[in-house]
């Protein structure tokens, strides 16, 4: 697995963890740093995870407006717990991270959403992920 897919899948979970244990990403990341030191089942957590997760927390109210302004029919709390930090990630990735290409970061998330969310959600991954595509020039906003 190429290490920007690793980085990515470690920032999704952490993302998640975030998510379901109603704590701040940055606190989830700090207990995955502090793990990797102590616990050797740890995965590490490299750099560009920590980019990802601290871009991500940066501007997650901007994040959290925009998946909630351009998913149809879908408020943020209706998503399924995945798809809704996947499409943060991606958001994220998408606007801000320019070194990646736009296709590369749809596709990654698109694998994140079928290896861990239901059939739909690879589908609707894409296409919110690509409206935002469409749209990255106006959205970069503060």
């Amino acid at each position: 697995m190429a290490a920007r897919n690793k980085a990515r899948k470690r920032a999704f979970q952490i993302l998640f963890e975030s998510d379901q244990r109603d704590a701040s990403v940055q606190t989830v990341l700090a207990d995955w740093l502090r793990l990797a030191r102590t616990d050797d089942r740890q995965p590490p957590v490299n750099e560009y995870t920590m980019q990802l997760v601290e871009g991500y927390a940066e501007r997650a109210d901007r994040i959290e407006e925009l998946i909630g302004t351009y998913s149809v029919g879908w408020t943020l709390d209706r998503m399924p717990v995945v798809d809704r930090n996947i499409l943060r990630l991606g958001a994220y990735e998408l606007i801000w991270e320019d070194e990646v290409p736009d296709a590369v970061v749809i596709d990654e998330a698109v694998q994140l959403a079928k290896e861990f969310s239901t059939d739909d959600s690879p589908a609707f991954v894409n296409g919110l992920l690509g409206r935002l595509k469409e749209l990255k020039p106006t959205l970069r906003r503060a």
